[in-house]
């Protein structure tokens, strides 16, 4: 499945443990962990099933405020989100929007060093979190 502006890439473990990585990971990178938001265990307190699906909202200041100076409404994407979800099939993805496809939506010209800088960072972050 490809959804533009979204970057997916496949893990080499499970949901739970893709995430628990992801988060220790984005810590240990000196980032801001806001929240974990566990999609299935909500729909399951509702009364429906939902395959593993969670979300890490993570970020800091330092740098998403240089962004929003540029352009404000970048900050109904900021802090970054990553979500770790469980196909059909059985297996685990980590996806993200990539800071490209963000600098895009809301006209940031210029933006493409800091986008580009942030891409990197994302995914040494999204290899070490789902890579053997």
């Amino acid at each position: 499945m490809e959804v533009q502006g979204l970057t997916t890439i496949k893990s080499s473990y499970s949901p739970q443990e893709t995430m628990n990585r992801l988060e220790t990971t984005v810590m240990a990178k000196g980032l801001t962990v806001f929240a974990r938001i566990d999609h299935a265990a909500g729909a399951s307190a509702a009364g429906f099933s939902l395959r593993p699906t969670e979300v890490l909202i993570f970020g800091n200041a330092k740098g998403g405020t240089p962004l929003m100076q540029a352009v404000q409404t970048v900050g109904i994407d900021l802090p970054l989100k990553a979500l770790v979800w469980q196909d059909a099939t059985g297996d685990t993805w980590l996806s993200w929007n990539d800071p490209a496809w963000l600098a895009a939506r809301h006209g940031m010209s210029g933006a493409e060093a800091v986008a580009a800088k942030l891409a990197a960072v994302l995914d040494d972050i999204a290899k070490t979190a789902t890579a053997t």
